[in-house]
């Protein structure tokens, strides 16, 4: 086996390993991981739904339980990803397992990809249950599959990536919960998750229309309705983009030692 033929072999199992620790964890506690977004989700068609939407009536032309259905799955997603990330390497900081990841020969931008790909798993398990639970309150079509699977896809990945950003930076858990506090979930709630931007005021549509979860619900629910209040091409930008960049911050500051190696 030649050289590169060998680190390639060598790079894949440190790759493989980092995944299947995640996955195990994801399963291993999936009294945490899993079940408390499928109750969360039921609540919210229970109140959101069936109380507050018979009142609400129709929104964009569909039912309003039908509406806000893909926007609850990719809050889930968003949430998820972003929070399996920022435990799991906080974690390995905490626990001083990360320094073994950085002194073997497995590439920094291997090691990100790692820890990503296992909030991505997550993303996907819960945002599967969560759609599971939907159809029991409505009727759910898949219009477009390929936009569905493709906006959780980077979606997922960019909380992901930003998740384990965030736990470079944070020297203790109450640092790992600021951002989902702060900024997270305020982006998430103002994303058009429960309405429709249509109905928000001049200014409040101007100011949405900078919050880049907006475009990511959009195209997913596009996916689900094939009808979207934003430019799908331009949610795919902002999705691709943020995508790239952050993979590209994350990797920068691995290889600098960030927060890791202070």
């Amino acid at each position: 086996m030649s050289g590169v033929a060998s680190r390639a072999a060598a790079d894949w199992v440190g790759f493989k390993t980092i995944l299947i620790r995640e996955f195990g964890r994801i399963v291993r506690i999936w009294a945490q991981t899993i079940l408390p977004p499928a109750v969360t989700s039921t609540l919210y068609f229970v109140i959101f739904g069936s109380l507050i939407g018979r009142r609400v009536g129709q929104v964009g032309g569909h039912d309003y339980m039908q509406f806000i259905a893909p926007g609850l799955i990719m809050m889930t997603v968003i949430q998820n990803s972003y929070g399996n990330v920022v435990s799991s390497f906080f974690g390995a900081k905490f626990g001083k397992h990360v320094e073994e990841l950085l002194v073997s020969p497995l590439p920094n931008w291997l090691i990100v990809l790692g820890y990503v790909t296992g909030g991505v798993i997550r993303g996907f398990l819960v945002g599967t249950v969560v759609t599971i639970v939907s159809l029991f309150f409505t009727r759910l079509g898949f219009a477009h599959v390929a936009v569905v699977v493709s906006s959780a896809f980077l979606t997922s990945f960019v909380f992901s990536l930003g998740g384990f950003i965030n736990a470079m930076f944070a020297k203790n858990f109450d640092q790992i919960s600021w951002f989902p506090t702060f900024v997270l979930t305020p982006l998430t709630y103002l994303g058009g998750v429960f309405y429709s931007v249509k109905m928000l005021p001049g200014w409040a549509l101007a100011a949405s229309r900078g919050n880049p979860i907006l475009y990511m619900v959009g195209a997913f629910r596009y996916g689900f309705l094939g009808t979207s209040e934003v430019s799908l091409r331009f949610a795919y930008v902002i999705m691709i983009g943020a995508a790239v960049g952050m993979f590209t911050l994350a990797v920068v500051l691995m290889n600098r030692g960030a927060g890791i190696r202070e």
